[in-house]
């Protein structure tokens, strides 16, 4: 051997190797250190046909172009401060497009037809976004769902983030639309995460919350049909107006009762500028209706969804205690 001979880089065992039991792919920089691999071999091993950088401090510890799954984690690692310890991994997880792909989304596009993808930090990280990495950040970190192996932002903040990136009404519209219909998030959660994004100044994105309010607001008049039917309560006057005879308009209710005098409601509303207002126009009318001896039950999207027989047993308890109340104020029902 001379000095001309090119010399082979040892064979090491490859960072956290010996906990998962199959071959690593992926090493940080620091795992590399630690694993006593100094920066001179790194560079010796990223030559064509060995290792390569994907990301900067972060190695792909094989040949040939990465995966899919080498880019998600490869991201992550990115995005983790060195030495992270497991309970700390919630600080990076995967958010946008690639997310809601994870979720499922069949509006989503598939991982390999992603240019870039989305990691969200907290807001105190130091981190740039680099080459199809971009960083996100957020004042409070959710809890992430994991999914194959990697931690995933909630699908409503993996919305918000996605629409961000977007400009096409369609592409936005699809993905809110899909978010509702397919069972993944009440439309609340969707429009507070946009809300918090300051999304709603853009026209093409309020367009499509009005859409997805409608789409929400219709699957919880659904849902409150089939609570009906499926818990044998008695039919209600569905979707009507309450009003004093020859005096003011009450407001509307989704389901009344007359002969009990019990009114259900549904709260489909979302956070927007005219929140407060909103909500202090939905209390008065609750409260007059109360005062006049009307019992309102307030009924969420969520719990019609998630606690579909306890909603039920609410409803027929107002309806069975009205005997025992006194009697209400006499209004007149019309149709809405």
């Amino acid at each position: 051997m001379n000095h001309n001979t090119p010399i082979t880089p040892r064979p090491l065992p490859l960072p956290l190797s010996s906990r998962t039991g199959r071959t690593q792919r992926l090493a940080s920089a620091a795992q590399l250190r630690a694993q006593g691999v100094p920066a001179a071999e790194v560079a010796a091993r990223c030559r064509p046909g060995g290792w390569q950088q994907l990301l900067p401090g972060v190695f792909l510890l094989q040949p040939g172009p990465p995966t899919s799954e080498d880019r998600l984690h490869a991201a992550l690692l990115y995005a983790r401060r060195p030495g992270t310890l497991p309970q700390q991994e919630r600080e990076a997880m995967i958010t946008g497009l690639a997310a809601l792909t994870l979720h499922r989304f069949s509006s989503a596009p598939p991982l390999t037809a992603l240019e870039r993808i989305d990691v969200l930090v907290p807001r105190t990280r130091r981190l740039r976004s680099t080459g199809w990495v971009r960083v996100v950040r957020a004042p409070e970190a959710p809890e992430p769902v994991q999914l194959t192996g990697v931690p995933v932002a909630p699908v409503a903040r993996a919305v918000a983030d996605a629409v961000s990136g977007l400009s096409a009404a369609e592409e936005v519209r699809a993905l809110l639309t899909e978010a509702v219909r397919g069972g993944h998030c009440e439309p609340a959660a969707v429009v507070r995460e946009l809300s918090r994004a300051r999304l709603l100044s853009r026209p093409h994105v309020v367009d499509a919350v009005d859409a997805l309010l409608t789409e929400g607001r219709s699957l919880s008049e659904e849902r409150l049909y089939e609570l009906v039917r499926e818990f044998g309560l008695p039919d209600p006057l569905w979707n009507v107006d309450l009003r004093l005879p020859g005096g003011p308009h009450l407001g509307g209710v989704d389901a009344y009762w007359p002969d009990q005098a019990v009114a259900v409601e549904l709260d489909t509303r979302a956070p927007r500028q005219d929140d407060d207002e909103l909500w202090s126009e939905h209390t008065r009318k609750r409260e007059h209706l109360e005062r006049l001896g009307i019992t309102v039950v307030h009924l969420t999207p969520r719990k019609l969804r998630e606690a579909r027989e306890q909603q039920a047993t609410v409803v027929r308890t107002a309806l069975m205690a009205a005997p025992d109340r006194h009697p209400a104020a006499y209004v007149v029902v019309l149709p809405r």
